[in-house]
């Protein structure tokens, strides 16, 4: 990302499928950094409305969608010039 967005490397984009699901998605990503890795966020936007949550690690930008949200705002058609990393599973 860094050459399209010059402030972050990477974007996580990620959906729930209601705003109580953003909301929860969002904490475990940030409550799990902040646990096994001792990675505290630089800041963390929208959670009380749970339909786009942002959290800023400044060189990973943590973006949880409302699935609505998401292809309203269409993210990944926006970045699409990006070259995406896939996240191995567990």
């Amino acid at each position: 990302m860094r050459e399209l967005a010059g402030y972050t490397d990477y974007f996580l984009l990620c959906s729930g499928s209601s705003d109580r699901q953003v909301t929860t998605l969002a904490q475990h990503i940030e409550e799990t950094l902040k646990k096994e890795h001792g990675v505290r966020p630089l800041g963390i936007e929208g959670l009380r409305d749970g339909r786009w949550a942002l959290i800023d690690y400044g060189d990973i930008v943590v973006h949880v969608f409302l699935s609505s949200v998401r292809e309203f705002y269409n993210f990944d058609r926006l970045w699409g010039a990006a070259p995406e990393v896939p996240v191995p599973e567990e």
